[in-house]
């Protein structure tokens, strides 16, 4: 088996597979990228047996098919520390499973293995499909995932709630402290589908879906689902359980709406979030009249912050603690120039709405729970 690859292209691919690699895995075999190559195509695969990703590269010429499993993090550090872009002549004994890779006046010899002990990638039987904009996925993904949990006994809410509707398709995450809602009104499905994707190969598709165009085709079941695009396939095993009622837990009378530019607020409550208490990360919002005062302390420290803004509110006067790191993550994944504060008691959650709508195909509501103030 060999063939010769552009050092750029291969590495590139590699890259873009790689994070589904665990830094630790129970079967040895995880620890390669596994290479199978047709008469004119590699197709380089990596997997945790919970997902598994395979990307195409068309090849000028293989004199050899096969396949064989390449260590990934040894292939990878080589690759990398190559300068420029230069062929590489890929050679593997299939008696053996060695492999040389000879790069212009360089050879390097590594131990491959069988490429058959690799796990066979699970096939979707009898599945439902449907398909969605490269761009619009990448961000349905992006404006979500970062909000799913960690929590081992809840493990529904590490992943992204997928709800396809006959007139729309929505995308929800939540931790239990934070919450977003990301709506489609442009994509729909033939019957009702709902399904929750884990939150890994979700940060995986949206890596790679960043400079993709064209469409991506989703087929899914009951505890899979399969993502093919460009020269990119990725199957992963989905959550199983039932997803909490989100709608329930979005207040709908908010009466105090606070409207302010999104990047200020942004910069400053991560400057004053510098002095807040390193347990907490709390700050308060002080509303009154068209003044916002944004405040952190940290009394083991004895540090504090404070700065004043001007917004538009509508309501009465109030204080509200938050947690800055939360508020934070969501003003950073929003499009809109301005955004609405909407609120109604400092024991309830805040809504975050952008004021702008740039796609008015997209629908975009995050919800941040408050901290309790200390008077």
């Amino acid at each position: 088996m060999n063939f010769i690859i552009s050092s750029s292209v291969l590495y590139k691919s590699l890259q873009a597979v790689s994070g589904v690699i665990n830094s630790s895995n129970t079967l040895p075999i995880l620890d390669n990228f596994l290479f199978s190559v047709n008469t004119k195509e590699l197709v380089i695969s990596a997997s945790d047996l919970e997902t598994t990703m395979s990307i195409a590269i068309q090849l000028e010429k293989a004199n050899e098919k096969g396949n064989i499993a390449v260590p990934a993090k040894i292939i990878l550090e080589t690759l990398k520390s190559l300068s420029g872009d230069i062929p590489v002549h890929f050679q593997a004994k299939m008696e053996d499973y060695s492999i040389e890779l000879t790069t212009g006046e360089g050879r390097f010899r590594l131990a491959g293995q069988n490429g058959d002990e690799f796990p066979r990638i699970p096939q979707i039987e009898s599945p439902s499909k449907i398909e969605m904009n490269a761009k619009v996925l990448g961000a349905a993904i992006q404006k979500t995932v970062f909000a799913t949990g960690n929590d081992d006994l809840r493990p529904v809410m590490s992943g992204v709630f997928v709800q396809l509707n006959e007139e729309n398709v929505i995308f929800v995450a939540t931790d239990a402290h934070r919450l977003v809602k990301y709506q489609r009104n442009d994509f729909k499905a033939e019957e009702p589908h709902s399904f929750i994707i884990p939150r890994k190969p979700l940060h995986q598709l949206k890596n790679i879906l960043s400079g993709t165009e064209g469409n991506v085709t989703i087929e899914f079941n009951d505890s899979n689902a399969f993502f093919s695009f460009e020269n990119v396939e990725m199957i992963c095993r989905l959550i199983d359980g039932k997803y909490p009622n989100y709608e329930a837990v979005i207040p709908k009378e908010n009466p105090n709406k606070l409207v302010i530019d999104r990047a200020t607020f942004l910069s400053t409550l991560r400057r004053v979030a510098i002095f807040s208490s390193q347990s907490t990360h709390q700050v308060r919002l002080k509303i009154a009249g068209s003044e916002l005062v944004i405040s952190a302390e940290d009394v083991d420290y004895a540090n504090s912050g404070v700065e004043r803004l001007t917004c538009q509110f509508e309501g009465e006067d109030m204080e509200i603690g938050f947690n800055s790191r939360f508020l934070a993550d969501m003003l950073a994944n929003m499009d809109s120039e301005n955004i609405s504060l909407e609120m109604s008691l400092p024991n309830r959650a805040g809504i975050l709405l952008p004021v702008e709508k740039p796609d008015p195909q997209e629908e975009v509501l995050m919800l941040v729970m408050p901290i309790m103030l200390n008077q």
